[in-house]
């Protein structure tokens, strides 16, 4: 698989959407239903998030007998649908129980836009990381709209030096007054963006992490570490009551 970290800091823009979606024939056992474990005192399982090592969000108990992996791109159409559809449910019935964990590894998988979203939410405080990748795929299209309507402007900023080049991209794209819309300042995102090796290291973590996991396609789910057949909620949340979550 060509290398995501190669596509966003190298090549021009991605704007057309790239297919979406993964398939995989694994089954997953059915286990006997797994009792709700309570958070620590004074909190609830579903505000607990921590930064993993591959890059990614895990929200709820990190001991949770059922992990599900997403591996998603923040512009990818199919994500959207899964957000939508059972977020809300994911969080408030799944993870809320401590019976699921969730973990959140953005895949660059359409290029640099991919990258400029994913590095703010990796500057916003990590417990609004995955309210905010709500928030972009339920207006997938009022962020990728405007990127798409000045495509001049953005292969001017990306010729930019490399430590003016993320952060013109975000004004040309407008994305930063969409985080500032939702609580994040226009300075703390051009401060963010202006950091050209950290949002390198994302790029080459990020894609560490999907070459090593073989993914090709978005959203991908991995449940306990196998791959799990469908993208939709649909298909998700029987496999999360499969495996023992009720």
């Amino acid at each position: 698989m060509k290398s995501f970290s190669k596509i966003v800091l190298v090549a021009p823009l991605a704007l057309a959407l790239a297919a979406c979606g993964s398939e995989d024939d694994s089954a997953l056992v059915s286990n006997e239903p797994i009792a709700a474990i309570p958070a620590p005192e004074g909190s609830s399982w579903d505000q607990q998030v921590v930064r993993t090592e591959e890059g990614g969000w895990l929200v709820g108990n990190p001991d949770a007998p059922v992990k599900l992996l997403e591996y998603g791109s923040l512009t990818c159409p199919a994500c959207a649908a899964f957000s939508i559809d059972g977020s809300r449910t994911l969080h408030e019935k799944y993870i809320a129980s401590g019976v699921v964990s969730y973990e959140l590894r953005s895949v660059m998988i359409h290029g640099v836009v991919d990258l400029l979203l994913t590095r703010v939410l990796e500057c916003a405080p990590k417990e609004v990381a995955v309210p905010l990748a709500d928030q972009i795929w339920s207006n997938i299209d009022a962020v990728i709209d405007p990127v798409q309507a000045n495509e001049a402007g953005m292969t001017a900023a990306f010729n930019l030096p490399e430590d003016q080049r993320f952060a013109a991209m975000a004004q040309a794209g407008q994305i930063d007054q969409f985080f500032a819309a939702r609580g994040l300042s226009t300075d703390m995102t051009q401060q963010c963006l202006s950091d050209f090796e950290a949002v390198q290291a994302l790029a080459e973590k990020a894609s560490a992490a999907a070459e090593e996991d073989n993914v090709t396609g978005t959203p991908t789910f991995f449940l306990n570490g196998r791959l799990v057949s469908g993208t939709a909620w649909s298909v998700v949340e029987p496999a999360l009551q499969q495996a023992g979550a009720r």
